[in-house]
């Protein structure tokens, strides 16, 4: 398991519980009551109705045994993971919540509206289930980034790396790249990006290169081109990665939805390199493949348990 899977595998428990409520009835979710701080997570308050919301969630997964218990300690894990998420400035768009919600009641052979429909007769909520959702990307995220932090190799250890491989450097390969952004407005977003998206594909359609995409968007309204230059694979932000590792130059990624609009990535050039800064990346990348591979996002969520201060009232 990689660190991007870090999302699908805390949500894979859910899809199969979706999957079997949608044959049924769900019984009734708990009614809204007084509610009172149960918890406090590094001063952040746990109410006894989300807690009582988040055992409704659980009994949605088939969960058994104390669901009070488990919701309380799913909560405070949760708190941990969003403070965490803010402290290292990491801001995940609605338009990749949106995106993972539909492919989720996709992959369930449901509409949205459908799922929509049983976490509401579960007690649950649509807007919750996506607040649930924007924080396991989030999570990853942040897991991604204290993994590059504590791994990161010195020159040292690269040195000692081609040693051991015979003296020779591993390569990878650099794209040169630019991005095209259909801005949207944030209250335009739901109404626009149908339209935004098809403006999109049409310049995906007429591009023949990174040379002529300013001149072609200087007749487009609202429109940003930005060269990103030489990023080495390793690097590659993770929403791109998988889409630009199978263009060659001149071709451009699928358009998808952003927290800036509608946006698509072109592979202006791309070269294979071998030096030190290069054998750095693989290296890193290899590690990092490896941890992922040890669920690392367990052994960063109980340091910060570890660390937090976490009073039961």
């Amino acid at each position: 398991m990689t660190p991007r899977s870090l999302f699908i595998r805390s949500a894979v428990a859910v899809a199969l519980a979706a999957a079997a409520v949608a044959a049924g009835p769900v019984a009734g979710g708990p009614a809204l009551a007084a509610s009172s701080v149960k918890v406090a997570v590094n001063r952040e308050p746990i109410t006894s109705y989300q807690i009582q919301l988040r055992a409704a969630f659980l009994r949605l997964r088939h969960v058994k045994g104390d669901l009070q218990q488990a919701a309380t300690d799913e909560l405070i894990d949760e708190a941990l993971k969003k403070q965490e998420i803010r402290r290292r400035g990491i801001q995940v768009p609605d338009a990749m919540v949106d995106e993972a919600f539909q492919k989720f009641a996709s992959d369930n052979k449901l509409t949205p509206a459908q799922l929509s429909e049983i976490l509401s007769r579960a007690g649950f909520s649509a807007d919750a289930f996506k607040d649930y959702i924007r924080v396991q990307i989030g999570w990853g995220q942040a897991v991604q980034a204290n993994m590059r932090q504590r791994d990161r190799l010195s020159d040292q250890d690269v040195v000692q790396r081609m040693l051991a491989n015979g003296g020779e450097k591993p390569s990878t390969t650099e794209y040169t790249l630019q991005q095209v952004i259909f801005v949207i407005p944030d209250a335009e977003k739901k109404a626009k990006t149908p339209q935004r998206t098809a403006e999109a594909n049409g310049l995906r359609q007429r591009f023949r290169g990174c040379d002529s995409t300013y001149d072609v968007a200087k007749g487009l309204i609202d429109v940003t081109v930005r060269d990103l230059g030489r990023v080495a694979q390793p690097e590659l932000p993770p929403r791109w990665k998988d889409d630009i590792v199978k263009l060659n130059p001149g071709q451009t990624t699928p358009v998808k939805p952003t927290e800036r609009g509608v946006e698509f990535i072109a592979v202006c050039d791309s070269r294979t390199v071998s030096d030190d800064v290069a054998a750095k990346l693989v290296f890193q990348a290899r590690d990092l493949e490896k941890l992922g591979q040890e669920e690392p996002d367990k052994d960063f969520l109980k340091q910060l348990r570890d660390k937090a201060r976490i009073v039961k009232k």
